[in-house]
């Protein structure tokens, strides 16, 4: 399989996870939680269908196009291993839903990225609230889901707690 692709599997099945996970928890009061801006396409994504939660974006500086970045109160600057256990203290296990795409290029190194922030993630989210990652997570009480359809196995995951 080329990496075009592959890049096309993720994408696809990010938009369908996504969709799927912002429809199961739209009932929810709690806020969202974005780990990763990157350019900011997944954000805007989530910004044109969530409404009436508040999504924090995580990432270490904003680099994102104009149009998909979050005013500043809404930004949680610095590196997630800090930022996490910090929105944890300020927020507690609130958030509704949590997107991750923190992965690059090499799965071994995005392995060992997953398995150091799952219990970082893990205690944010509210009961009945719902984790999409690009990556497999390590959680101890979350649930994995099956993938909604258009989804593509392994391209991304959806954990429930």
């Amino acid at each position: 399989m080329s990496r075009l692709d592959l890049f096309i599997d993720r994408m696809v099945s990010q938009r369908a996870c996504l969709d799927a996970s912002i429809e199961a928890t739209a009932a929810m009061e709690g806020p969202v939680f974005e780990l990763g801006l990157g350019n900011g396409r997944t954000y805007h994504h989530m910004l044109e269908r969530i409404r009436g939660r508040d999504i924090y974006v995580f990432e270490r500086a904003i680099a994102s196009h104009p149009d998909s970045t979050p005013p500043e109160p809404m930004q949680i600057l610095g590196d997630v291993t800090e930022t996490l256990p910090a929105a944890l203290r300020r927020f507690g296990p609130v958030a509704s839903l949590v997107h991750a795409d923190l992965g690059g290029h090499n799965r071994a190194k995005n392995d060992d990225f997953a398995r150091l922030i799952s219990p970082l993630v893990e205690p944010l989210l509210a009961p009945g609230g719902l984790m999409v990652s690009s990556d497999r997570m390590y959680f101890d009480s979350l649930v994995e889901l099956p993938l909604p359809s258009g989804a593509v196995e392994g391209r991304c995951f959806i954990y429930r707690r």
